[in-house]
């Protein structure tokens, strides 16, 4: 059986990747919350819990839930070469620009023996007061107010985002915002080095040194031919054609088309998922402002020129495009019913993302009782999990979650 295996959105889910939300909630404080990308401070134990709450779903529904942190110590672990060249690279990507200092966190992550509390540690960021005998040494150091010699990942348990799992490969992302480019050095060591879902045997789509930004929000998988990317706010349009090239010449897929869909630049639609994720074979749940007319591309080998792509402006409307790719009449299920303001507020609050569980299943917020609402009215089962805390991160339940396999369609 293959370990890695993502052809659709929707086929029943057997193994999926979360982050367990750690310290790097509790080293958020309001001046540095706009850096870190969050409106909020989430209370970490109440996060836990929901969090908790929502891998429980998952193992109810016969879904194996692995975690980030035991995959990346797992990683580490099979080769102690791989260990210190996480470390050096870690602290390089820290932006740490004293020696004297790389030499003290370098010790210090040295220090901790457990390899995974060692990795929990450089996801929660590193205080100056943790580290052993620090002192002021630069100027910054002097004139900054700055409480971290390492800034924390607080958005890490997004886990969808900083890589995608396509068909049996992962395009690693390139993060959008500097805050977040970190978070994908952990999804680069696994693929590259674990003994199950690396070691040299995971075709890669996308790199994360790669120029143009890209994230996996943005990428759904809508069949066993046909990608759907986001052209957003954080996925660039060169990214989109550097995947596409990878995909159907450089790293041979079964995939044949990407479409490219343009959404507006702008928080609330930060990613595709936020606003269009399918729910059933034939059903998918979207936000108002995308249900009527969207500009879309279709990327397609160039079979004149090799290593060149035809791009083809699709001028249609959503339900149209849908059908036309995926051979069967499609609903449009809308976010917050036909009421705009409803709309807008659960959208806001992640009601268009959800995570499928098999056909016509999936997992929501249950915050959004009239979207889950119209869910139910139109067949499609939902599982309910509280979001007080989770939700202040701005993601939903496909946001939280990166499918690793799912049962092809």
């Amino acid at each position: 059986m293959n370990n890695l295996q993502v052809t659709s959105e929707i086929g029943e889910l057997k193994k999926v990747l979360l982050h367990r939300p750690g310290k790097e909630l509790e080293n958020l404080t309001p001046k540095w919350l706009e850096q870190l990308l969050f409106d909020d401070i989430p209370w970490l134990d109440l996060a836990v819990k929901e969090h908790d709450n929502f891998a429980n779903v998952f193992r109810k529904n016969g879904v194996e839930v692995l975690y980030l942190s035991d995959l990346v110590s797992e990683t580490l672990d099979a080769d102690i070469s791989v260990k210190e060249q996480f470390i050096k690279q870690y602290i390089e990507e820290a932006n740490v620009t004293s020696d004297t200092l790389k030499h003290v966190i370098s010790s210090h992550l040295h220090s901790i023996k457990k390899t995974k509390s060692m990795v929990e540690i450089t996801m929660a960021g590193i205080r100056k007061s943790e580290l052993p005998n620090f002192v002021k040494r630069t100027l910054s150091d002097y004139i900054r107010d700055y409480p971290f010699v390492t800034d924390p990942m607080p958005n890490l348990y997004f886990t969808r985002d900083p890589f995608s799992i396509i068909e049996s490969g992962v395009a690693i992302s390139k993060m959008y915002t500097s805050t977040r480019s970190r978070e994908t050095i952990y999804g680069e060591y696994i693929f590259r080095y674990h003994p199950v879902y690396g070691h040299g045997h995971t075709p890669f789509y996308y790199q994360r040194d790669n120029l143009s930004t890209i994230e996996g929000g943005d990428i759904l998988v809508l069949n066993q031919n046909t990608l759907a990317v986001g052209v957003s706010q954080r996925t660039h349009p060169a990214a989109i054609e550097k995947l596409a090239k990878n995909i159907f010449y450089n790293n041979p897929t079964n995939f044949n088309t990407i479409i490219a869909f343009d959404i507006p630049k702008s928080r609330a639609f930060m990613h595709l998922d936020t606003v269009f994720t399918q729910v059933d074979v034939d059903k998918f749940l979207v936000h108002h402002d995308i249900k009527k007319e969207v500009k879309a591309y279709e990327l397609t080998r160039n079979f004149k020129q090799e290593g060149k792509l035809t791009v083809i402006p699709i001028e249609q409307k959503l339900d149209s495009i849908l059908e036309k790719y995926l051979g069967r009449p499609v609903t449009l299920i809308p976010c917050g019913g036909e009421d705009v303001v409803a709309s807008d507020r659960e959208q806001w609050n992640d009601g268009a993302n959800t995570v499928v569980l098999r056909p016509g299943e999936v997992i929501v917020y249950e915050r959004n009782h009239i979207t889950n609402e119209v869910l139910r009215q139109h067949g499609v089962k939902v599982h309910l999990i509280a979001s007080s805390e989770l939700s202040r991160g701005r993601g939903g339940p496909r946001c939280m979650s990166m499918p690793l396999f799912r049962e092809n369609i």
